[in-house]
C-alpha cells in the first residue's frame, strides 16, 4: 500500500485522445510544479499605442539633436559622413516606410515644395542631389543648439500634433525662428514617426504679401 501511494505521489498520469486512441504520458511532481509556475509567471503580451506627452517631446528634442549632429558631423568629417547620418535620422525620426510624409521644409520653393518622398527629405537636409538643384543642405549650416516652444499639443490615440517655434543657433550664435508643426504616429513597434512636418519663416508687416 505504501509503495503504491509512493507510485502516486511521484508520478502523474496524463491520458489524450489523438485519433481515437488514448495516449498516456507521465509526468513528474517537480515537472507539473514548474510547469505550473512557469505558466503563472509568463509575461502577458500587452500593446499600448496611446501617445503620451513625454513621448511627444522626447521625439521633438530627438529631432533637434540629430539635426545639430548632423552639422557637427559636416563640420568636422565632412559631407559624406554627414550624408549618411542623416539617412538615419531620416530612416529613424520620419514614417516614410508607410507612404508619403507630408513634409513642407521652410526653405523650399515650387515646383518642389513638398517633400513627400525620403529621396526630397534628404535632399534639403544635406542637398548633392542633381534632381533638387535647388538645394544647399538646411542642416550643413553649422547648426549648434535647437530649442522648441509649443503653442500646444493636441493628443489623440496613437497620433500627436504639435504647433510652436523652433529656434535654431549656429556656431557663431546666429539664431533662427521658424514656425513648425509636427504630426507624430506611433508605429506598431511603439516608435513615434513624423507623418507631417510644415515649417515656414514667421510673418512680419516687413514681408507681408
Amino acid at each position: 500500500m505504501n509503495l503504491f501511494k509512493r507510485s502516486i505521489s511521484v508520478l502523474f498520469v496524463a491520458a489524450t485522445v489523438i485519433s481515437g486512441a488514448v495516449v498516456v504520458s507521465k509526468i513528474s511532481v517537480a515537472d507539473f510544479q514548474e510547469k505550473i509556475t512557469t505558466e503563472k509567471n509568463q509575461k502577458v503580451a500587452f500593446v499600448n499605442r496611446t501617445i503620451t506627452e513625454s513621448e511627444v517631446l522626447a521625439a521633438q528634442k530627438a529631432w533637434g539633436d540629430a539635426l545639430v549632429a548632423i552639422s557637427t558631423t559636416h563640420d568636422t568629417k565632412g559631407k559624406a559622413a554627414a550624408k549618411a547620418l542623416a539617412g538615419k535620422v531620416i530612416d529613424d525620426a520620419y514614417g516614410y516606410q508607410f507612404g508619403p510624409v507630408l513634409f513642407k521644409p521652410t526653405l523650399s520653393a515650387a515646383p518642389q515644395t513638398f517633400r513627400t518622398t525620403r529621396a526630397g527629405a534628404l535632399s534639403y537636409f544635406v542637398g548633392d542631389n542633381a534632381n533638387f538643384p535647388t538645394d544647399k543642405g538646411f542642416a550643413l549650416k553649422s547648426w549648434r543648439k535647437v530649442e522648441i516652444q509649443n503653442a500646444a499639443v493636441f493628443i489623440n490615440g496613437n497620433t500627436a500634433t504639435t504647433m510652436g517655434n523652433v529656434m535654431i543657433t549656429d556656431k557663431q550664435g546666429k539664431t533662427t525662428t521658424v514656425d513648425k508643426t509636427w504630426k507624430f504616429l506611433k508605429d506598431d513597434n511603439g516608435k513615434l514617426r513624423i507623418v507631417l512636418h510644415h515649417s515656414s519663416l514667421p510673418y512680419t508687416v516687413n514681408n507681408k504679401q
